[in-house]
């Protein structure tokens, strides 16, 4: 590595670019990053506005998707959630002795991180490990949270004093899979219990869909992860894991077929996006043979909008127009293993664990604590400073 490759706002043992930091760092505090979410009928045009911040969206337009928010009274559940997160994070540490605050900030809805990451620095605590409430590779998950971290640093004139580094996607960490792996063993379960057979079932793993371009471009530019990028790859190794664990448990479950879908799509019809649609491929499923499905939020960590909205609304909606029994499987939320995956991250980088002996359920783990040069890349957009990863 050369020396102009250090990695900006880090941590001193960050700041070389190391894949993965084994050696101990002694952070002081922890920044819980989400997305953010209205919180009344008032907030739903404003907070939209902010996630389409630079891309020219009139209202008219943003009111399409807001119709989605004002079903539930202009209050998507993301912030009480993550409330009960935060709580959670800050009990599991207690039980630990481990004496780190949470300090919790949003991307496009107060609280901001830039309210979070000024209150840290307020409190003397000025080298921060983040938490995003996003598994996986790709703009949107990952490296446009660094963005932000850098820019709030910036804009605050924190720059020189606090550093930001982050904990790694946790993808394929135990403790985010085994509540999918319950979920789709109790959702099986019911599918299968009046004697349906295992091959008239089909589980959908369901995520975000992204820019075809975003995706193909996710994870590090020096290694091909096939169709879709690391993104897609990620997702797909997961499922694998969940279904190898549920049919552990429920032999049947070895015949059940199943595939990644995606959901959420809100780019224009001009502009490829992932494919299939979870919708679409429910219409498909009958003609298949297909009577049962599981639909499972593989992309989510919690019961926000688009689980609320794209899964139980729409899809749902889809599977009885389909004349599918279905079921919607749980997200992570705060699960005890869960929870405890996350403060385990946390633990990872204090004790600077070694890489060979960190927890991960795929080969594509375990992921990189510093992101990687080209990691993620936004064509539209371009490059902007992130904290937590090599340059560019």
């Amino acid at each position: 590595m050369t020396s102009d490759q250090t990695v900006p706002f880090a941590s001193p043992a960050a700041a070389c670019g190391a894949p993965h930091i084994e050696e101990p760092v002694a952070y002081d505090a922890i920044l819980l990053a989400g997305f953010g979410g209205p919180e009344g009928q008032d907030d739903v045009i404003p907070f939209l506005r902010n996630v389409t911040r630079g891309r020219g969206i009139p209202d008219e337009r943003l009111e399409e998707v807001a119709h989605h928010y004002r079903h539930f009274g202009g209050v998507s559940p993301i912030n009480a959630q993550n409330r009960a997160l935060k709580a959670a994070l800050e009990a599991e540490l207690a039980s630990r002795g481990i004496a780190l605050p949470v300090y919790w900030g949003n991307r496009n809805w107060a609280p901001m991180l830039e309210d979070a990451v000024q209150d840290a620095a307020a409190a003397g605590d000025t080298s921060l490990i983040a938490i995003a409430t996003s598994a996986y590779a790709s703009f949107s998950s990952c490296r446009q949270y660094r963005e932000d971290f850098a820019r709030v640093l910036t804009d605050t004139g924190l720059g020189e004093t606090v550093t930001i580094d982050k904990v790694r996607q946790f993808f394929d960490h135990p403790g985010f899979v085994q509540p999918f792996v319950d979920g789709v063993r109790d959702g099986l379960a019911e599918l299968l219990a009046d004697g349906t057979a295992p091959e008239q079932v089909h589980v959908l793993f369901s995520t975000h869909s992204i820019p075809t371009a975003d995706a193909e471009r996710s994870g590090p530019r020096d290694q091909d992860f096939g169709e879709g990028g690391a993104y897609a790859a990620q997702h797909r190794a997961v499922g694998a894991v969940v279904m190898a664990a549920v049919a552990e448990e429920i032999p049947a479950a070895a015949r059940v077929g199943w595939e990644l879908v995606f959901q959420s799509r809100s780019g224009p019809a001009s502009q490829p996006w992932l494919e299939p649609d979870v919708c679409d491929r429910i219409a498909e499923l009958p003609s298949e043979g297909i009577t049962a499905v599981a639909v499972v939020p593989l992309g989510f960590v919690s019961d926000h909008m688009e689980v609320l909205w794209d899964l139980d609304n729409e899809a749902l909606e889809a599977a009885a127009e389909a004349g599918l029994r279905a079921v919607r499987t749980r997200t992570p939320g705060v699960d005890p293993a869960f929870v405890s995956g996350l403060v385990d991250l946390v633990q990872e980088r204090l004790a600077g664990t070694a890489v060979t002996d960190r927890v991960h359920l795929t080969d594509l783990g375990p992921w990189y604590d510093v992101c990687r040069p080209g990691c993620c890349e936004n064509i539209r957009a371009g490059f902007k400073p992130a904290a937590a990863g090599i340059a560019p």
